[in-house]
C-alpha cells in the first residue's frame, strides 16, 4: 500500500516530458520570448520571424517583450517553460556565453537549461569614433593609446556586454589601457559618443551604421574576419591584429527537455523562415547577416565562445556582481 503514493509520484514526474512528445505541434499560439526591450536587436529578430512563421505553422506567433536583469529574467521563464515548442527564446551571444562570467547568482544555466536551435544573425561590431578624436586608423588608435594611457574613454551598454568585453580584448591584445563608462543600454552610449564625451566604442554595426553614414561618427574598423557589405571598403581590425573578431549574435532555443524529434521540425521551420528573401533583405538591409546555421553548430559556438570570454573576462579582472 506504501508503494502507490510512491508509484504515483514517480508516473507524475514523467507525464510532463511524455505529454510533451505525444501532443500536436503547433496546438495553440507560439510565443518567442524577448530578453531586452522592443527595438534592439533581438526584438528584430523575433519581429522578422512572427510573420512567415504564422504562415509556416498555421498558428499564430506572438512576440512577448521580457528585459530586465540583462536578460535573466526573460531566460528564467524561458528555462522553466514546458518543453511542448509552444515557447521558443532569443538567446542572444551575450546572454548565452558572457553573463555566466560577470553575473553572480545567475538563475540559468546557458547549456544545460536550453536545447540550441540555430544561430539565426551575427554582427560585427564596429570600432568608431568622434569625428574629433585624431587617430583614423587602427595602426594609428594603437600608437596613440599607447602614448596616452587611459586618457582616450569608451561607451558601452554595460559591464559584461559584447562591446565592453570586445574593446577589453583589443585592450589585451595590443597592450593598451582605456577608461569605460558603462551606460544603460547602447543607445545612451551612441549619445554621449555623438557628443564628443566619449571618444571612441565597438558598438553593434545595426545600432551605428546610420550615424556613421549621416557623418555624426567615423568608422575606424570592422571587427568581422572579413569586410562588411555596408562599408565594404571599410578595414577589418583582424587587418592589423590577425584572428581579432568581435560582434554579437541571436539565436533561438527552447527549453532543455524538448523532445529531439520536435526541435529538428522547429529548427526547419526556423531555418525556412530565414531564407526567405524578404526575410532575408529586412535584416541584411541594417547590417545584419543572415546564418541559420545547423543545431550542432550552435552548440560548438557556444562552447567555443563560453571558452573564450572567459578568459577575457579573467584577464580584464572583471568581478561578477
Amino acid at each position: 500500500m506504501r508503494r502507490r503514493p510512491l508509484l504515483t509520484a514517480a508516473l507524475a514526474s514523467i507525464a510532463g516530458p511524455l505529454r510533451a512528445q505525444s501532443a500536436p505541434w503547433p496546438s495553440r499560439p507560439v510565443t518567442i520570448l524577448v530578453p531586452y526591450v522592443a527595438g534592439g536587436p533581438s526584438d528584430t529578430l523575433a519581429r522578422a520571424l512572427a510573420a512567415p512563421m504564422t504562415a509556416a505553422i498555421g498558428q499564430p506567433v506572438v512576440v512577448e517583450n521580457r528585459p530586465g536583469a540583462n536578460g535573466a529574467v526573460a531566460a528564467q521563464l524561458a528555462a522553466r517553460a514546458t518543453p511542448d515548442g509552444h515557447t521558443l527564446f532569443v538567446g542572444a551571444s551575450g546572454l548565452m556565453t558572457i553573463n555566466p562570467f560577470v553575473m553572480a547568482r545567475l538563475p540559468y544555466d546557458p547549456v544545460r537549461d536550453f536545447a540550441p536551435l540555430t544561430v539565426a544573425i551575427a554582427a560585427p561590431n564596429l570600432l568608431v569614433a568622434h569625428p574629433s578624436f585624431e587617430p583614423k586608423t587602427v595602426p594609428e588608435l594603437i600608437a596613440w593609446l599607447k602614448a596616452h594611457p587611459n586618457q582616450a574613454s569608451y561607451g558601452t551598454s554595460g559591464i559584461g556586454s559584447s562591446e565592453h568585453l570586445t574593446m577589453e580584448l583589443f585592450a589585451q591584445a595590443t597592450g593598451t589601457q582605456l577608461t569605460h563608462v558603462p551606460y544603460a543600454g547602447s543607445a545612451a552610449a551612441v549619445t554621449d559618443l555623438l557628443a564628443g564625451t566619449t571618444q571612441l566604442s565597438f558598438l553593434n554595426i545595426a545600432s551605428v551604421a546610420p550615424q556613421v553614414q549621416a557623418g555624426g561618427l567615423r568608422a575606424v574598423a570592422v571587427g568581422s574576419l572579413q569586410p562588411h557589405p555596408l562599408f565594404p571598403t571599410l578595414p577589418t581590425v583582424a587587418r592589423t591584429l590577425p584572428g581579432f573578431e568581435g560582434g554579437s549574435w541571436h539565436s533561438l532555443v527552447a527549453p532543455a527537455a524538448t523532445p529531439e524529434p520536435l526541435l529538428e521540425r522547429i529548427h526547419a521551420v526556423l531555418v525556412n523562415c530565414l531564407r526567405q528573401p524578404e526575410v532575408e533583405a529586412r535584416l541584411t538591409r541594417i547590417g545584419f547577416s543572415v546564418v541559420g546555421s545547423s543545431r550542432a553548430e550552435m552548440a560548438a559556438r557556444i562552447s567555443a565562445e563560453l571558452t573564450r570570454w572567459q578568459g577575457v573576462v579573467r584577464a580584464a579582472g572583471i568581478v561578477p556582481s
